[in-house]
């Protein structure tokens, strides 16, 4: 009996893995997109796709356009950095 259920445990958490992993990998394609977006005309691009990336990740959405429109998302809006600056870009 308990090799029978040792095994029905590694089943279950190799299938639970595989789907968080998916469910990672989904929120990070909505990210990357909506990121590339707003990251689109930025000086700083790599900077820019990285802050867009954390404040995405956390907030679950990137307000629309390449600049400004962040009243569309609040979270996205009042974060801040370690100097009182806006964390997202």
């Amino acid at each position: 009996m308990k090799p029978c259920f040792a095994t029905f445990l590694v089943v279950a958490l190799i299938l639970s893995s595989n789907f968080l992993e998916s469910m990672a990998t989904t929120d990070s394609s909505f990210c990357g997109e909506k990121c590339g977006v707003r990251c689109s005309k930025a000086g700083l691009k790599k900077r820019c796709l990285k802050y867009c990336g954390i404040c995405c990740e956390e907030c679950k959405c990137v307000p629309s356009g390449t600049y400004g429109n962040k009243s569309e998302c609040p979270c996205y809006r009042d974060k801040l950095n370690s100097k009182g600056n806006p964390k997202c870009p």
